[in-house]
């Protein structure tokens, strides 16, 4: 608690924006009066009483795409986080704790994910596919995020093992499912909750970065999906600035706003760090 109390006011700041993107997302789409594919006026028409951000090139309102946007990013951001966080921490805990034969298959695997550029891996994944729905395209980003977090969790996980509670436990006939779900995990709680604030921004530059390419989510708005056709409508060169602008704000704001969250989290529940700022 006192770790929290001694955070900085831009923490607590970039929370407050983040939930409110969230809210956004959440009641956005519900108060628009209109949908995001719905034509509402003329094309690239200029923020004002009208459109507070504007139109895009086919007349359809920014704002409402923006609303409806967002909580598709979310979507896709939570759904991947929520995978990839999953599957790195069976990874590394089966690995850090079964060790030998078990410890280098998995390693191994994990290895080999890593030297394979994810964005290879996703956009072979998003081309082969007939259909990218948004719920689809949350699993494939989640399916390739894992490798990073399993090496850490494997780590983590090797090292508490060896504690004095966890051989007790494995002494007196506790299950291995058992010890680690108890004698194990709970110690891991903290990193896990910051290797899905990483996964979870990851998989939205992720899905923006795909999106660019023209490889994001079908029959649906994303963020990445109206930077796609702000660049194809070449709305820079163009002047059209608020068909590019307000997706492009947003991400970066979601972006910042979680990693300064996460090195917050970071700072409080590493004690290295924490005994750092303590003496400083």
């Amino acid at each position: 608690m006192n770790a929290l109390r001694s955070l900085p006011a831009r923490t607590f700041i970039a929370a407050a924006v983040f939930v409110a993107i969230v809210a956004t997302g959440l009641i956005g789409p519900i108060a628009a009066s209109a949908g995001p594919e719905e034509l509402l006026g003329t094309a690239f028409t200029a923020p004002g009483a009208d459109f507070l951000l504007g139109t895009d090139h086919l007349g359809r309102s920014v704002g409402v795409q923006l609303v409806h946007g967002v909580r598709t990013s979310l979507y896709i951001g939570l759904l991947a986080g929520g995978i990839g966080t999953l599957i790195g921490v069976a990874v590394g805990t089966l690995a850090g704790y079964l060790g030998r034969l078990a410890d280098e298959v998995l390693m191994g695997l994990t290895n080999i994910m890593i030297t394979i550029p994810s964005i290879i891996v996703l956009l072979l994944l998003s081309i082969s596919l007939d259909t990218r729905s948004v719920t689809v395209l949350g699993l494939c980003i989640g399916a390739v995020s894992w490798p990073w977090t399993a090496r850490a969790v494997r780590a983590q996980i090797a090292s508490l093992r060896e504690r004095e509670h966890v051989d007790i436990a494995r002494l007196s006939g506790e299950r291995t499912w058992r010890i680690i779900g108890v004698e194990l995990l709970p110690y891991m709680l903290s990193y896990i909750v910051m290797a899905f604030v990483i996964q979870l921004y990851g998989a939205i530059l992720a899905e923006a970065a795909l999106s660019l390419l023209g490889l994001g989510p079908t029959g649906t708005t994303s963020l990445g999906v109206m930077l796609h056709w702000a660049i194809a409508w070449e709305s820079i060169r163009g002047g059209q600035w608020w068909v590019f602008g307000a997706p492009t704000v947003l991400i970066t704001a979601i972006t910042f706003s979680l990693l300064l969250v996460q090195s917050s989290l970071d700072s409080v529940f590493n004690p290295r760090l924490r005994g750092r700022k303590e003496t400083a």
